[in-house]
């Protein structure tokens, strides 16, 4: 893992969810950029390729690599985790999620028990569904939820608790994160806000998020 008193690595690559492209991370790969990170913008096909092919790609990517950092937004966190999972020695020290539903989908279950919309998801239904093991591996994982509850997941399913919308606080977090934090966004929202930039970029350098006006 990596400690505060190393260097971590300036490079990172950022994923994008579902239904989304590359173009869609501009933003955030602009106010990471101001931090003094080098970005890079990995695209997969989110709903006709399937999150296999996104992770066997991913790991082609990082295979043989020098150290770098990543960040997915919602279905680009699963697939990160996932591609860490199945091969632990990718030189990932850290690693971002932003509003990923690691513990499964509450909405995307109820999409895929409609019958006119059950193909809304594609080939990523199930593993938006289910999501992603309790995380034991060596990258340091930080998750960044968001709280405004805009979003087409209130049309599909009740929150009980927090939610940024579409994915519930507590479908983010998974057993074995090394720090979670909470910002004022919605889930489209998190790729355009500036705290949730602000706290990715301090958990990439300090391996966990600022609190207290700590910058």
């Amino acid at each position: 893992m990596t400690s505060e008193d190393s260097a971590p690595p300036r490079h990172v690559l950022v994923l994008h969810g579902i239904w989304n492209a590359k173009t869609w991370l501009a933003p955030l790969a602009r106010r990471l950029r101001t931090q003094g990170f080098e970005v890079e913008l990995f695209g997969y096909p989110s709903v006709f390729g399937g999150p296999e092919i996104a992770i066997e790609r991913l790991i082609r990517r990082l295979s043989g690599s020098p150290p770098l950092n990543l960040v997915g937004h919602s279905l680009g966190g699963l697939i990160g985790l996932e591609a860490l999972r199945q091969q632990p020695e990718l030189p990932v020290p850290r690693m971002v999620c932003l509003g990923s539903p690691l513990c499964g989908s509450d909405a995307a279950r109820s999409l895929g028990r409609r019958r006119w919309t059950s193909q809304v998801l594609g080939r990523s239904s199930l593993f938006l569904q289910t999501g992603c093991q309790p995380w034991q591996g060596r990258t340091e994982i930080g998750m960044v939820a968001g709280t405004v509850a805009r979003g087409i997941g209130r049309l599909l399913t009740r929150f009980d608790g927090p939610s940024d919308g579409t994915v519930a606080v507590a479908e983010t977090r998974l057993p074995g994160l090394a720090d979670h934090c909470l910002v004022p966004a919605s889930h489209t929202g998190l790729v355009f806000s500036r705290p949730a930039a602000d706290q990715a970029g301090h958990f990439l350098r300090q391996g966990r998020f600022a609190r207290n006006g700590e910058s």
